[in-house]
């Protein structure tokens, strides 16, 4: 009997923990995290390398011939290594181009939620000055509704066609998410109060049903947590990917929001497990029947 009010102790207050680090992950927005410092530190290193006067720049993409670098010189001969010396420098010129074009981009970093997308605080100074003057806004809303104005312009057709697709996608994930997480919470939450009501009552059975219920929970919450990873991860490979894709020098990852999140799936796993567990350790109670004497030779 001590031990089974030990176990549904220890489930009940595991499942208590448990809420406290869900509840903290979804009204907290660092889920996901991106740090664009170096990448922007990278872009203005490049276009200052050639501002001395009298430079004029050309964009890559216009220009006919180009010089390799020295060391292409120096390696180039007749033979084999003449097609060596081709694909380094065409290599080259397509590492120069897909700069630029990553340049041409605004990346900021930023950390990302359930509900809403902010900048992240003194990392860049030229988006702190901004917000500061209120062009900009720190935080905007995460979107769980279909807007066309999302969609760029000035596009073909076809990849028009696909972004609308992809962005459906992409919202369908969203809303998993949000809605899983939110069902676990409360599941967990009705167990919970279950759970408390059958140790004052000392009732096995709604003891296991609080467990059941925290293993259900802890089920939502294993569906929205993989549909959030998804989600990311499709973002990340979206077409084109020129507009979606994020640079190599870009450091992006989750955030302890995240790590919440799974911490209190785990605890409603275990949690659910010792409630299930604690009613079968409980000894029923023996009764005692007595039978009949015999007297002479009679029942």
């Amino acid at each position: 009997m001590a031990a089974m009010k030990i176990l549904t102790g220890t489930g009940l207050f595991l499942a208590f923990c448990a809420l406290g680090l869900l509840a903290m992950a979804i009204c907290t927005d660092y889920w996901y995290e991106t740090d664009a410092r170096r990448h922007r530190e990278r872009c203005k290193n490049y276009a200052n390398k050639r501002n001395d006067p009298g430079y004029i720049y050309i964009s890559n993409h216009n220009l006919p011939l180009q010089m390799p670098p020295k060391s292409l010189v120096e390696r180039k001969g007749n033979g084999p290594d003449a097609g060596a010396l081709i694909r380094e420098k065409r290599h080259f010129l397509a590492a120069a181009s897909a700069m630029e074009s990553h340049c041409s981009r605004q990346f900021n970093s930023t950390i990302s939620g359930l509900w809403r997308k902010c900048h992240r605080e003194g990392f860049d100074l030229e988006t702190e000055d901004l917000i500061h003057k209120g062009i900009i806004q720190r935080c905007t809303p995460v979107k769980y509704h279909y807007s066309s104005s999302i969609l760029p312009r000035n596009l073909p057709i076809n990849i028009t066609k696909t972004i609308r697709q992809d962005e459906w996608h992409a919202l369908h994930l969203r809303r998993m998410t949000a809605g899983f997480v939110g069902m676990a919470v409360s599941i967990i939450l009705f167990g919970w109060i279950i759970g408390v009501l059958g140790c004052c009552q000392q009732h096995d059975l709604m003891q296991y049903v609080a467990g059941l219920l925290f293993l259900m929970g802890g089920t939502c919450c294993i569906i929205s947590l993989c549909t959030c990873v998804a989600g990311i991860n499709f973002e990340l490979s979206r077409y084109p990917r020129y507009m979606y894709g994020l640079p190599e020098d870009i450091s992006h990852g989750y955030g302890w929001s995240m790590f919440c999140a799974w911490g209190g799936l785990g605890l409603t796993l275990l949690a659910g497990f010792l409630c299930t567990l604690a009613p079968s350790l409980s000894t029923p109670a023996r009764t005692t029947t007595h039978k009949p004497r015999q007297e002479n030779g009679t029942v």
